[in-house]
């Protein structure tokens, strides 16, 4: 195949042979298998990797492997590898992987020296700078992040609500080779259940009653590009399967077609529920999360970074001089003092309202601690305001949702636990009561 496609090809099946070729052939690029005997850990294939990388620096290699192998895979990555292919392989896309790390021209030119991501050429702008922060919490996910961007692997990003884990996928998708072509987001903890498939695939004109057009699904509009998928782990069991089915087979049909459509997009998932627990649990399947959990990136909470909380509070501060015209707006000292000292158990996202809110509602120039902790509290409604007489337990519940809704600055996650719900019973309610 890679004959056919252009590439001179050189096939070592030993690895004790591998480093006296490499000095032979000078090659672009090696495709590394991590086994080469009867025992399967791998092992053989990292020594290799690191023998190769310790004289060849620069050589892009990018190991193939079978799933029982992906934690290896992924430590190769770590190590220097700069992709990796499952078998069995879709040759299309072990062809992209190769075009990606060496260009669309084949022969053996010598080996390359790889440029840099998007975002560290001279002159560009860095995707990853909306990351905002310094610490070394921060700094270590974002480093992984840029070694993964422009590899083909799927991204599970972890972390709680409001860390910033939408931001994190466009950074990547940014940084990847996939850059130019459509970033692509769906929650799909507020797709009804029966809406799924239709949402995710598209449908046909007449596929089913109120079906009145054609209507293309999120993996085509992704088409070519990167499909971020928010709230994987809210996803039903039925869902999980059909999803999985695409991943694996990469192709899907429309509602009301039988002819199914290749897909060539890259997934990206963000989930804020501890998805390991959950197939121990038997509510999230294994083979999925193992699909999506190639590479696994973990966005610290706010309270882990304090010390990132006066140059995000700046960054949101500057947004609003611009947005209300207010030039001269700045937080005393005092007051960025007593914002490092919160936990802001809604991370960034209760920050920024914070901020926002406080500019507002204050005519002064000046933010003082009085102002922050004013917009920061607020009245608590009592229970009379909620339920007064001759209101229906529907009504009382739309007024409920409301009120919570405002108080948490229409933020889904953080009403969400003030309700004692679930971010899909939450959003089931929206959609129900036309909030």
């Amino acid at each position: 195949m890679l004959k056919r496609a252009g590439y001179a090809v050189r096939c070592i099946h030993y690895p004790a042979e591998a480093l006296a070729a490499v000095r032979e052939f000078r090659p672009n690029l090696v495709l590394l298998d991590l086994n080469f005997t009867i025992e399967t850990s791998g092992r053989g294939g990292m020594k290799l990797l690191g023998e190769l990388l310790t004289e060849f620096p620069n050589l892009p290699v990018i190991q193939m492997t079978g799933w029982a192998t992906v934690q290896l895979a992924v430590e190769g990555m770590k190590a220097g590898a700069r992709d990796f292919i499952a078998k069995p392989w879709d040759n299309h896309e072990l062809l992209n992987a190769i075009r990606t790390q060496i260009g669309d021209g084949g022969g053996n030119a010598g080996a390359t020296t790889p440029r840099p991501p998007k975002g560290e050429q001279p002159g560009a702008a860095d995707p990853f700078g909306t990351l905002i922060g310094a610490s070394p919490a921060l700094t270590h996910v974002i480093d992984q992040a840029r070694r993964v961007a422009g590899t083909q692997a799927s991204v599970l990003i972890t972390g709680e609500s409001g860390t910033g884990k939408e931001l994190m996928a466009e950074a990547i998708h940014g940084a990847s080779k996939r850059s130019t072509a459509p970033f692509v987001a769906v929650n799909l903890g507020g797709i009804p259940a029966g809406l799924f498939e239709s949402e995710l695939f598209g449908h046909k004109a007449g596929a089913f009653t109120d079906a009145g057009t054609d209507r293309q699904g999120r993996f085509e509009l992704a088409e070519g590009g990167t499909l971020f998928l928010d709230e994987v782990g809210d996803l039903a069991p039925a869902a999980q399967v059909k999803l999985l089915r695409v991943l694996q087979e990469r192709q899907y049909e429309r509602l009301g077609e039988s002819k199914p459509r290749p897909t060539n997009v890259r997934i990206i998932s963000a989930t804020s529920r501890n998805l390991h627990g959950m197939v121990t649990a038997g509510t999230f399947r294994e083979d999925l999360l193992y699909r999506i959990n190639l590479i696994h990136l973990h966005l610290p909470a706010l309270r882990e970074r304090p010390g990132d909380i006066p140059r995000l509070a700046e960054h949101f501060l500057h947004s609003a001089r611009r947005r209300y015209d207010r030039p001269a707006l700045r937080l005393r000292p005092e007051a960025v003092s007593w914002l490092r000292r919160q936990e802001f158990p809604g991370n960034i996202r209760q920050l920024q309202n914070l901020i926002e809110r406080t500019v507002i509602l204050s005519p002064a120039e000046d933010i003082d601690v009085s102002q922050l902790e004013r917009q920061s509290t607020g009245p608590s409604p009592s229970v009379s305001n909620f339920a007064p007489s001759g209101i229906t337990l529907e009504q009382m519940e739309i007024k409920m949702i409301r009120a919570a809704l405002d108080r948490n600055g229409g933020e889904i996650s953080a009403t969400a636990r003030e309700l004692g719900l679930t971010r899909a019973a939450l959003y089931r309610r929206i959609e129900k009561f036309k909030i």
